[in-house]
């Protein structure tokens, strides 16, 4: 069905995992409406962010461009008010545009606080109630938002609810002409202050000792103590998304609607480095996407290798609004019920920062990874010089754990990724680069994952202890 101007509501999480739904096989039933919209809607299967860190990824998902292009490279740096945005765009088609929850976009490495963003720095949205840094202003049963006028207010039940309770508010307020809602909740993101992750009473109780992805089982981390929680959250969120999606049958919208569930990075529980995410694995920049509305209910699997970043011109095609100049994601339409488009690579781009000055690609198969010897993780965008670091086929090994980056029997298939990284680095407007081959070894010989650096806590910037 098509529809001239739907609503748009995007729904974010925080440091969700795509193994946590249901439609990629969890067995544990924590998404059971997640998993409805990806079967009666598109099911993007193999949704990778553009950078696995909350500011960068949340940039993306805001402009449609790489994080090094819009300059929030990594957390602390703010949303320059000089580029096009999802909401400007929206909102000079004629949408009332609403945000909702966590931003993390205002720059408090600038000085900017954790919790009021003033107007200039709130990328274009007309409506507004939300926190610069939600996992600061907020705890699981109080959540302290800011609304248009920097003033703050406290919404009533689990951080969650509350948040989906405003959002139906929202829609209930303004449906009555064509709007853009993103609402971003903070769940699962650990609560920093107790590095936990405090689900409703109940919740965690339901998933403590149940299946682990193999990644986790195999390499420990935080996840035996966290996953209950964890799980709990996203359960307790996507029974708050049936219940959004239950206003909009109420209100006589819902075949007006197109609603996109994703997350912006996920969390590989301290198994690829010290904290959640930062690594090039698909722990890290794997995430769930699923989509429903005019044009895309029915819309079946896209099976190809889809970046988030590619989002922003997705919904704008979708909603007949015209796509910024300077927007580098490829619009993922043509895919919706089958179809193709040539012109797509078959890769997907992910650069990486904090931990290290990373990048990757990742085509169906394989993940090929280089990591910059010599930059600083936090201060250095990209680099000039990087090493090969990792190599996974993820037909035979997809939870990563055999390194196979320096085998002479693979060495055909990572110079194949080397050019088509190379290449990556140039459609994303970084500059020209000399990539090191990985040692040679035996097989059977392990190669470690590469060793990424780690600042003392009490150097970091404030909003990056434990966050982001």
């Amino acid at each position: 069905m098509s529809v001239r101007h739907p609503h748009v509501i995007v729904v974010l999480t925080d440091q969700q995992r795509w193994d946590t739904t249901g439609a990629h096989g969890n067995p544990a039933d924590v998404t059971p409406e997640f998993d409805r919209i990806a079967r009666t809607g598109t099911h993007v299967e193999q949704a990778i962010t553009p950078q696995p860190v909350c500011a960068p990824a949340r940039a993306a998902l805001q402009t449609g461009r790489y994080p090094t292009a819009t300059g929030v490279f990594r957390n602390g740096l703010p949303l320059p008010s000089d580029i096009p945005t999802l909401a400007g765009a929206f909102g000079a088609a004629g949408y009332v545009t609403g945000y909702l929850g966590k931003w993390h976009l205002s720059g408090e490495a600038a000085g900017a606080g954790p919790g009021p963003v003033p107007p200039e720095r709130r990328g274009g949205y007309q409506r507004w109630l939300a926190s610069a840094l939600l996992e600061f202003t907020s705890d699981a049963y109080r959540t302290v938002l800011y609304d248009e006028d920097e003033r703050p207010v406290r919404l009533p039940g689990y951080r969650s609810d509350a948040l989906i309770d405003a959002a139906i508010r929202f829609v209930a307020d303004h449906h009555q002409r064509p709007f853009l809602l993103f609402l971003s909740l903070l769940e699962p993101h650990h609560q920093n202050a107790t590095d936990d992750f405090p689900a409703p009473e109940g919740y965690r109780e339901r998933y403590e000792g149940r299946w682990l992805p193999p990644d986790l089982a195999t390499l420990g981390g935080a996840a035996h103590r966290h996953l209950g929680g964890y799980l709990g959250q996203i359960k307790r969120v996507d029974e708050g998304v049936g219940r959004l999606r239950d206003a909009l049958r109420s209100l006589g919208v819902e075949d007006r609607t197109v609603l996109a569930y994703t997350a912006d990075h996920g969390s590989h529980f301290r198994t690829r480095n010290a904290e959640y995410k930062r690594s090039a694995h698909d722990a890290s920049v794997r995430v769930p996407l699923a989509l429903t509305g005019p044009g895309f209910t029915g819309g079946g699997r896209i099976r190809h290798p889809v970046s988030t970043v590619d989002l922003v011109p997705t919904l704008l095609e979708a909603a007949g609004v015209p796509v910024p100049d300077g927007v580098q994601g490829r619009s993922f339409l043509p895919l919706v019920g089958g179809g193709t488009d040539p012109g797509r690579p078959p890769e997907v781009f992910v650069q990486i920062s904090e931990s290290q000055v990373g990048r990757a690609v990742r085509t169906d198969r394989w993940k090929y990874a280089v990591t910059a010897p010599d930059a600083d993780p936090w201060h250095e965008p990209d680099a000039t010089r990087y090493a090969e670091s990792e190599l996974y086929d993820l037909h035979a090994d997809p939870y990563e754990l055999d390194n196979l980056a320096g085998l002479d029997s693979h060495r055909a298939v990572a110079d194949e990724l080397r050019r088509a990284l190379l290449a990556w680095l140039a459609r994303a407007g970084e500059p020209d680069a000399v990539i090191t081959l990985a040692p040679p070894r035996a097989p059977g010989q392990r190669r470690a994952d590469p060793e990424v650096a780690e600042l003392p806590w009490d150097e970091l910037p404030f909003g990056h202890q434990r966050g982001g």
